[in-house]
This record gives structure tokens, sequence and C-alpha cells, in this order.
């Protein structure tokens, strides 16, 4: 793969959308490379929660007064947007969460506890996030159900062959993360879908890295469940999304109950409003949903193909610097194939977490540590890796201000 540097897109104008970028530390600029863990959000994202707090802050679906009608209103279409964004049908296909982890311990909850018994199985992989992985253990353990995992192979790929094994008859959920956070891989989401659906098995979609950095289509991929994040695609945290089927959904019972999820309640029983609220109990993410909104609005403005684009750029350029280097050990796919924007690596000698205090001396905001996927750095037989990550506001000068970086890091260390 050889990416070309997009032509239509003006970086130096979309930097001055977010206000943090330019930030110095004792005049040293800052060179945010962090974005896997949290993007920043831009000037618009930002606009839009202050309105709400200034002119319509209310608590949604619980009064009949002005403000309450405006703000229910701009967070129901909240969702709408982000339906959008990613091509699901409306509104009772999208629940807001607090983030993906919330997403993902919703399906293990709300969907696993009915349909896991000592008779099925769930299939993970080697490479899933803790997110994805740990809540799936945890219903496993209470339900008696088999986890199965999908290995890696030497380029970090999934081993496909072994999923077509390991996806049999008594799978009832696999769940995969679309975009490696640790080693950017892009994984075959459709195919895996296709395995899972062909023995009659859903399909859970972890999109915290792939909604925010290329366009995503939910329908196209053919999942039946997809989660991701808000504060990784230029938007507020404390808020994500889990994508539903609306016949999934509706089946489902909520796990978490209280205000805001109720139809009618009785000393006898209750019974749940509808999708997606009856999974939105208590007062939700209001502010949040409504600037997640507005980041889905200032990235299609610039559009999805071109963000992936300039990543695959900048992402590119920093894989082939560190690759060349003899003192840099980088794990994942080759350096001729697309991968998310993220590279993770080791430098010889140097601890990552060393590494990390070294650079963020030069200003340099980079990841450092297992980021939350210990088996898999067991399999790679490394304790940690520095990870640099990046978005639409990046450059390749700033690549090279990490490259700097390295060889200050090899001085004092080596």
């Amino acid at each position: 793969m050889t990416a070309t540097e997009p032509e239509s897109l003006d970086v130096e104008a979309i930097r001055e959308d977010f206000p943090i970028l330019s930030r110095t530390f004792d005049d040293t600029p800052l060179t945010y490379l962090d974005n896997a863990a949290t993007t920043q959000t831009p000037a618009p994202v930002l606009r839009a929660m202050d309105e709400f707090y200034e002119e319509y802050a209310a608590n949604v679906h619980r009064g009949i007064h002005q403000l309450s009608m405006e703000s229910s209103i701009e967070y129901e279409e909240a969702h709408d947007r982000i339906a959008r964004f990613v091509g699901a049908e409306g509104r009772e296909e999208i629940v807001f969460t607090k983030n993906t982890t919330e997403a993902m311990n919703t399906v293990a909850q709300a969907w696993g506890r009915e349909h896991l018994d000592t008779d099925s199985a769930v299939v993970v992989t080697e490479m899933d996030h803790h997110a994805s992985l740990v809540p799936f253990m945890k219903v496993a353990e209470w339900t008696g159900a088999d986890v199965r995992h999908i290995p890696t192979d030497g380029a970090g790929h999934l081993d496909m062959e072994q999923a077509a094994e390991l996806i049999d008859e008594d799978v009832e959920l696999v769940s995969v993360p679309h975009v490696s956070n640790t080693l950017g891989t892009i994984n075959p989401l459709s195919e895996l879908a296709d395995l899972a659906h062909e023995q009659d098995a859903l399909i859970l979609g972890d999109g915290a890295q792939a909604v925010p950095n290329r366009p995503v289509d939910v329908k196209a991929l053919d999942v039946d469940f997809y989660a991701f994040s808000g504060h990784k695609m230029a938007g507020p945290t404390g808020i994500g999304v889990l994508y539903g089927r609306a016949d999934l959904l509706e089946a489902m019972e909520p796990f978490q109950f209280g205000g805001g999820m109720i139809e009618r309640v009785t000393l006898e029983g209750a019974s749940w409003a509808e999708v997606p609220w009856k999974f939105e109990a208590g007062t939700p993410p209001i502010a949040e949903g409504i600037g997640l909104a507005a980041a889905a609005d200032y990235l299609d403005k610039l559009g999805m193909e071109t963000v992936q684009a300039h990543e695959a750029w900048v992402t590119q350029y920093a894989h082939e610097r560190l690759a060349e280097r003899e003192d840099v050990t980088v794990f994942g796919p080759p350096v001729d194939e697309e991968r998310g924007a993220l590279v993770s690596f080791t430098l010889d000698g140097v601890h990552p977490h060393d590494l990390s205090s070294i650079l963020n001396e030069a200003g340099v905001a980079v990841r450092a540590g297992d980021h939350c996927t210990q088996p898999l750095h067991n399999a790679l037989d490394v304790p940690a890796t520095a990870r640099a990550s990046f978005y639409v506001y990046n450059t390749t000068a700033e690549v090279d201000v990490l490259l700097e970086g390295l060889d200050a890091a090899r001085d004092v260390f080596v």
C-alpha cells in the first residue's frame, strides 16, 4: 500500500479549529500523537455544547416546559444524526452509552445473560481490547458458556483458518475489533460476519478505532452490534454508542433500571420505554450527545474518505521512518499494507515508559504500556510498547519531531 498526500485537505486550517493544539510547554509546541486514546475537540463541538448549557439546558423526557422540550428534541435528533453517520436505519438502532466499554458491556449483560448457557460459546480474538475480553469472560463464568480466542499470526493478522474452525454451531456470538488499537490491523469484519451468520451466530464489532478514521456503514458490514466512542472522533468524553439491529434491541431486556427507561411502574412490576430509551437509564449524557452530533457534522464536512486518506498518509510516513531504523521494532502489519491510524513500536534499550517520559519533555504525547491488550502483548512477548496515533490534524513534520525524540531517548538511556 502506497499512500499519497491528499490535496484537498487544508491541515493548517483544520488545526486552527482545535484550540489545544496551540498550547506550548516552555515555548515547545505540543505534538499530540495519542489520538487512539482520545482525540482533541474542535471549536464547533465546543460551541454546540456551550449553546446547550447557555440557552436550553434542562433534563430530557421529563418536562413539558420549553427548555425540556428543546433539549429533548436536540437529544433525540442527535441519535438520528449518529444513525446517519454509521448507516443505521434510525434512532431505534442507536443507544447512547458512556463509552465503547459500556456499549460492549450492554451486549454482554443484556444479551449474553439471556442467550448463553453451558452448551454455547462466544468467540473473541487475541487482539481484543480488555473492554471486549473481560465482559464476555465474566458472562461466560456466570452462564457456563465457553470462550474461544482467534489467534494472531506473525504479521499481526487474525488466523482466519482458525477462525473458521472456532466459529461452529455452538457459537452464539463473535466479538471482533474492527481495527486493532495496538497493531493497527484492519480486520475482515464482513468475512467474519459471514462466518458467524452461517452458524446462526451474531457478530459484535468494536469500532472504537474505526469510526473516527474511516467511513463505516454498519449495514454494509452486516454486523449485528457495533460499538464506538465519542471522544475518539473529535467529540466529547462521557458518551459512546451501541448500534444494534432494531429487532435485537427490541427483544433484549435492559440491564440498568431507573428513571427515563420506564413506561409504567406499579408495586407489582414495570414495563419499559421503547428503544433506544429503555437502555438509557437515568439522566443521559445530554450535552455530550449534542456534542457528538456536532462532531459527526464536523467530520462529514471534511469527508470521511478524505480523513481516511490523510491519516493513511501520515501513518505510512511514520511506519516507514520507524521501520527503517535498526533500533526500532514495529508491531503489526508490514509497511506496504494499510493499517489503522497508529503505529506501536519499541526502541532498543529504552523501556516504553521511559521513552514516553523523554518524548514528553519535547512536547510529544504518545501512549506507553499495554494499551489494554495484555493477552496480545503476552503473545508478542513484550511487556509494553509505545504507540503513536494520528488524526486529521497531524502532519508528517510532527512525525519528524517524534523521530528526533527517539534519538534523544537513546542518548539518555543507551
